[in-house]
């Protein structure tokens, strides 16, 4: 039986969501919880990577299970068993086919930047001390949504079978009179091309 994980997490202290050979990464962690939980391996597929460090406050992950398990209590199980800096906030079983990647229809990321030294913000923002043209880096991030192929924004030599995306949101937003954020949303992202971007 196949289930979906909804779930958040602080990255600050992990190397992106993909089990790595000498780092700690989200979904090594998620899997040692589902393991202690279940008494036995379940692999995680995640809807996407995040590079090190980066947060999410919502990932859909998916994993098989032999047996009926009660959804609701998994979730207080899990989060009993994870550190503080990850969080379940929902399991829900799905069709044994259902994938977490394949069949998620759109990814949004969100970059944050700030004008005013905050202690509250260090961890989650990136702080700028240059005035910054926003209107015409909307312009520029306009121009994303003409375009399909962007292999000139991708790691090279990656195995995927195309570089094709469909960006449907690429804008930056006043949040407050120290604060930004770069919203931008796509059917996929290639590797490294948010960042790039």
């Amino acid at each position: 039986m196949r289930y979906f994980v909804q779930l958040s997490y602080c990255g600050a202290a992990y190397h992106g969501w993909q089990v790595q050979p000498h780092d700690v990464s989200v979904q090594e962690v998620f899997e040692h919880a589902l393991q202690v939980l279940l008494r036995t391996h379940a692999p995680v597929t995640g809807a996407g990577r995040t590079d090190t460090g980066v947060n999410a406050r919502m990932m859909i992950a998916h994993f098989d299970c032999d047996r009926d398990v009660d959804t609701a209590d998994m979730v207080h199980r899990l989060n009993g068993i994870l550190p503080s800096d990850i969080a379940v906030q929902r399991v829900w079983r799905v069709r044994d086919d259902a994938h977490a990647r394949f069949d998620a229809t759109s990814r949004t990321y969100k970059y944050f930047v700030h004008t005013a030294k905050s202690p509250f913000l260090y961890h989650h923002s990136w702080r700028t001390v240059h005035e910054l043209d926003y209107a015409l880096m909307n312009e520029a991030a306009a121009t994303l949504l003409h375009h399909r192929d962007f292999t000139s924004f991708s790691k090279l030599h990656t195995d995927v079978k195309t570089n094709n995306c469909v960006i449907t949101h690429a804008r930056w937003t006043r949040i407050d009179d120290e604060q930004w954020v770069f919203t931008i949303t796509a059917d996929r992202f290639l590797r490294n091309m948010v960042r790039a971007i």
